[in-house]
């Protein structure tokens, strides 16, 4: 039988309306329970200091659900609340421990969703060792009368998503399917809105390198954006499939009046992954186009330098040929031979110079 005792040390919390308690620290008692709340006809009830209670009116009655929050919940944690929901041990495991691979998984009557949250920093400055992509992780277990949502990372606060259901009473009436819908529809929003400054950042780059100092830019800056769309990919294209199959295929725990908004979820999911694609090729198109600038400047040094070689090789010859002392020199011991073999070296130059200036190497 379960323990409510050990439950309540998990779960208990002071009553706060109006906060939105997004760290443990935060919290009155310290536990990774951000927010315990009842929903019964849309509405929300009341907050419950006792999960276990909360869940027995709810199923007494058969109306409602009971939507638990926690931020990083520890093993300890997490287990009473595991045996109270009957969450299967695997599912728990890969809760507690971040870092899981999107994905949407069915235990019984329960269904496990992970979600990778993403957030844009805004750099001015992209660098090669720093960040434009934050991410973190959201959790859900979702059952006919109760969620259980689990966040890894300080960013990815659920207070917007439950003000908006609370907006909308007939969505509450659709049940815990609705909180998981409204946290995938939240989490795909930030990767359209995140997708989309990526865009910028990249049309200043494309910018950079076509500029006329092109050739001249740090390609670390195209292979860091090129790490973040590779971290943004590996946060949306695992939930295309899983999204489709909540709906089209008949879940207990997700009625028929919902499945058409996963269906436009995933479309926004199919439409985000595609333009990712097309952001990594048009990024290695840049890169093509970077490295051949790069190519070009240093051939356009290169020729540079040959061109001065070649004109100070005149001087240093001449001064070789007299430096060798021998004694039948031309113009040796006239009066002007040291003007005019100057002067020899000097219009040799001139000339040598000029023909390069035509040609386009200096």
């Amino acid at each position: 039988m379960f323990k409510f005792s050990n439950l309540r040390r998990v779960v208990r919390r002071g009553y706060r309306r109006t906060v939105d308690l997004s760290h443990p620290a935060r919290s009155p008692l310290g536990s990774a329970v951000v927010n315990c709340l009842v929903y019964r006809d849309g509405v929300r009830e009341a907050d419950c200091a006792d999960a276990g209670e909360a869940l027995r009116r709810v199923r007494k009655t058969g109306d409602g659900f009971v939507w638990i929050g926690l931020h990083e919940p520890a093993q300890s944690e997490l287990a009473g609340l595991a045996e109270l929901f009957d969450l299967h041990a695997l599912a728990v495991e890969d809760a507690v421990h971040a870092h899981q691979r999107p994905k949407v998984e069915r235990y019984g009557d329960t269904l496990f969703s992970v979600f990778k949250t993403v957030r844009y920093l805004g750099r001015e400055e992209l660098t090669a060792g720093g960040e434009v992509v934050e991410t973190g992780e959201l959790m859900a277990f979702t059952g006919q009368d109760f969620v259980v949502t689990i966040r890894h990372g300080g960013r990815s606060t659920l207070g917007p998503v439950r003000e908006q259901l609370e907006a909308a009473p007939d969505q509450l009436l659709l049940g815990p399917a609705a909180v998981l819908h409204a946290m995938a529809d939240h989490v795909v929003d930030d990767y359209v809105a995140v997708t989309d400054a990526v865009q910028n950042d990249i049309d200043a780059v494309e910018t950079a390198v076509f500029s006329e100092n092109g050739g001249r830019g740090d390609a670390g800056r195209i292979y860091q954006l090129k790490r973040e769309l590779l971290e943004l990919r590996r946060a949306m294209a695992p939930l295309g499939r899983p999204l489709q199959q909540l709906a089209t295929q008949p879940i207990p725990v997700v009625p028929p009046e919902i499945r058409a908004y996963f269906r436009d979820v995933a479309d926004h999911v199919t439409r985000a992954t595609e333009q990712i694609g097309a952001y990594d090729t048009l990024l290695d198109s840049i890169l093509q186009a970077h490295l051949a600038q790069v190519t070009v400047a240093q051939n356009e040094d290169m020729r540079k330098i040959t061109a001065w070689a070649a004109i100070v090789a005149v001087p240093t010859m001449v001064c070789g040929v007299y430096g060798m002392n021998f004694e039948h020199m031309p113009e040796l011991h006239w009066r002007y031979g040291y003007p005019l073999v100057l002067g020899v070296m000097a219009l040799a130059c001139f000339a040598i110079h000029r023909g390069f200036r035509r040609n386009g190497w200096l």
